[in-house]
Order: structure tokens, then C-alpha cells, then sequence
């Protein structure tokens, strides 16, 4: 590999992405790379796709130990526990797991997923992620979702006997809600007694059906309260706000997620995938082909990288910063240079200016950001970026 302009001291932990991109019906609010299943999921030939372009990466991540494995998607609960244990059982015998290595797989709520969970347990997943999204049926049909209330309970009581951790993705901001529904929500969720709890605002996207025929949501203001009734509640039933969306039980924390926060690496491999690969002289970004049947060509030829670049050293500290100032409890200064390779003088004048704002506490050599810079996270973030 050619000389680079970085000088990295060590190369961060590494974890493995894996997209699965079908899902029974898309979303009005979702950009993800997800795709309609209209007949029977290609499975076998799709995990054929999806070793082939393992097996081409493995020169990139050679000798690497890989600390987490999250299996998104789409909807990964559509693929069979055994389709499932075989892509563990490829990811297994060629990269070098750690003995604890967390593998979290993302389900939905439906009955036929629901029946399989405790499959997944068996076939090795450690961890599952439920896409309840909300827990009342007239919410969840206004975001298009295809379960229902009873069907979520009914999938978190699954959850909760089948692994010893597990997620509930909820959002809020929805259409027609306000806060008593809300409140509704987040109890109902409180009560199934989650490790970990994932509450996104409802963002309109682009491309996305809502972004052509956008719903009335909840005003700026009625988010805001949303928002701060949410950590009080959480807070209230022991789970520890410790990234922007993130609330878990001590030890619950996702640690795949957090190795994106601390800017670690990730191979990302099956259809539309992103990934981030650190060298010793380098910083990479990869994309997989997005179309899951030219994907399966692509990859089952040698090919699946339909991009990679080179992130410039000038990009490195907003890099950086879009992923560390997520956490609660930020990062310490030598992280920085550990990840970029860069020196601390990159970010001095940044730094400075965020404290100036009262965006940023620095308590030595840890950086957080402050009550009023959680509230304003894309004004803090933004300071970063490159001129």
C-alpha cells in the first residue's frame, strides 16, 4: 500500500458490519438501503455473496481481533436461524472473534420473527435489537409499520426470556402525538424492562415517502419536552443516557455502537454496506453496491466495493468529532490523536471556541460535551468542520 500522510501509533478495535437489505415493507420514514422482499429472500446465494466479499477483505483485516458483529438491515429476523448460524459460522472460521465478541442482530416485532428469536440464540447471536418503533397501533400506522401493540409486548417478553441483553428501538416526534402519548410509549417500553432502550427523533428524510408527502409532527418546542421527559423517565427506571439516543443499564451498553462512537474501525460487507478501515498511514471509507441482485453479482466476482477514498486529513477532525461529541461522557485528548493521527493543535481553536460558547467542558485531559452542547450537538459538531 502506498505511503500515506498520517502516522498512526496503533490501530483502533474492529468490528464487522453485515446488511441484510430486504424487509416485508418499506417504511415511509426510512432511507435506509432496504428493499421490498417480493417472493422468496434470495438467503443462500446472498450469504454466498456476502463470504465471497469477506474473504476479499481479509487481506485488509488480516490478523485483526473483531470485538463486535451487528447484523442490520432490512429486517435480518426474515432470514431463517439457519441462514443466520451460517453467516456466524462463515464470519467465525475466517476472522479471529473475540471469546465474548457481541453479535447483535436487528428484528421486527412480527409473530413469524418473534417465533424464531430463540433460533438466533442458538445459531449465536448475543444480542437482539427490536424495531418497536412505538406501542400505540394508531402511531404505528402512521409510520407504516406491519405490527401491532400486542405483537411488540409480545416480542420484548420473547426477548427478554431468549437473551440476557436486548434493545428496544422507539422513536418519538411522531405524527399526531403529543405528550401523554408519548409518556404511554416510554412506560409501556419501562415496563417489559429493557437492558437497553434506543429513542430516535422521527427526522424527515430525503428521498423517503414522508419527504414527498411529509405528516403534521410534533412542534420544535413539543420535541424538545419530549425529549428531556424521556431522560427523566429512563433515568427514573435505571438506564444511563450515555449517547445522544442511547440509554442503557450499566453493562447493557451496545458495544458495537460504541466503537463507532469512539471512531474505531468497521468492515461493512453485503449490499449498499459502509465501512472505515485505519492503516498505519491512512484513514478509508468503503461503500458495498447498493442493489442487492447487482450486489450478489458484484460481490460473487470479486467485486463489491463500489467506492473507497481516502478521508483527507483536513476532513479527520469533523470525522472524529460527528461520532465522539455523540457520547455523554465525550473522549480523552489522546484518543484523538490515537484515531487521526493527528496532533492536538488540529482541534486547539476549535476546542477553545466551543468552551467559549459553553458547548464543551474540558476537565483535563477529557472533553465532554456540556448539558447546553448535548441540547445543540450539530452547532457543536459543525465548529469542526474543515474551512
Amino acid at each position: 500500500m502506498r505511503p500515506g500522510l498520517l502516522q498512526l501509533p496503533a490501530l483502533p478495535p474492529l468490528s464487522v458490519y453485515v446488511h441484510l437489505p430486504w424487509c416485508l415493507r418499506k417504511c415511509p420514514y426510512c432511507d435506509f438501503n432496504s428493499h421490498e422482499s417480493r417472493g422468496e429472500v434470495p438467503q443462500q446465494r446472498y450469504l454466498d455473496a456476502v463470504v465471497a466479499d469477506l474473504e476479499a477483505s481479509l487481506p485488509l483485516v488480516w490478523g485483526r481481533t473483531v470485538h463486535s458483529v451487528f447484523i442490520g438491515g432490512g429486517t435480518p429476523s426474515l432470514f431463517s436461524p439457519d441462514a443466520i448460524a451460517r453467516l456466524v459460522g462463515d464470519l467465525r472460521a475466517r476472522l479471529k472473534l473475540e471469546p465474548d465478541c457481541e453479535i447483535t442482530l436487528e428484528a421486527n416485532p412480527g409473530t413469524f420473527e418473534k417465533d424464531r428469536f430463540r433460533g438466533y440464540r442458538d445459531a449465536g447471536v448475543t444480542r437482539l435489537s427490536i424495531g418497536v418503533q412505538s406501542f400505540d397501533d394508531e402511531r404505528l400506522r402512521a409510520l407504516g409499520r406491519v405490527h401491532d401493540r400486542a405483537q411488540a409486548i409480545a416480542a420484548a417478553e420473547e426477548a427478554a426470556l431468549a437473551f440476557d441483553t436486548f434493545n428496544l428501538d422507539l422513536m418519538y416526534a411522531l405524527p399526531g402525538q403529543d405528550l401523554a402519548a408519548l409518556e404511554q410509549d416510554l412506560t409501556q417500553a419501562l415496563a417489559l424492562l429493557p437492558p437497553h432502550l434506543s429513542v430516535y427523533h422521527l427526522t424527515i428524510e430525503p428521498n423517503t415517502l414522508f419527504a414527498k408527502f411529509p405528516p403534521v409532527v410534533p412542534e420544535e418546542d413539543l420535541a424538545y419536552t419530549m425529549l428531556d421527559r424521556i431522560t427523566e423517565m429512563t433515568s427514573a427506571a435505571g438506564l444511563q443516557r450515555y449517547e445522544v439516543s442511547a440509554y442503557g443499564k450499566p453493562g447493557h451498553a451496545c458495544r458495537h455502537n460504541l466503537n463507532y462512537w469512539q471512531f474505531g474501525d468497521y468492515l461493512g460487507i453485503g449490499a449498499g454496506a459502509h465501512g472505515k478501515l485505519s492503516f498505519a498511514h491512512r484513514v478509508v471509507r468503503q461503500v458495498r453496491y447498493r442493489d442487492p441482485a447487482l450486489y450478489m453479482d458484484k460481490a460473487l466476482a470479486g467485486s463489491a466495493i463500489t467506492q473507497e477514498d481516502e478521508i483527507g486529513r483536513a476532513q479527520l477532525p469533523f470525522e472524529f468529532m460527528l461520532n465522539a461529541l455523540r457520547l455523554k461522557d465525550g473522549f480523552s485528548l489522546p484518543s484523538f490523536f490515537e484515531r487521526t493521527g493527528l496532533p492536538l493543535s488540529a482541534i486547539e481553536p476549535q476546542l477553545a471556541e466551543a468552551e467559549r460558547r459553553g458547548l464543551l467542558v474540558r476537565d483535563g485531559a477529557w472533553v465532554r460535551p456540556s448539558d447546553r452542547g448535548f441540547d445543540f450537538l450539530s452547532d457543536l459538531q459543525a465548529l469542526f468542520l474543515a474551512d
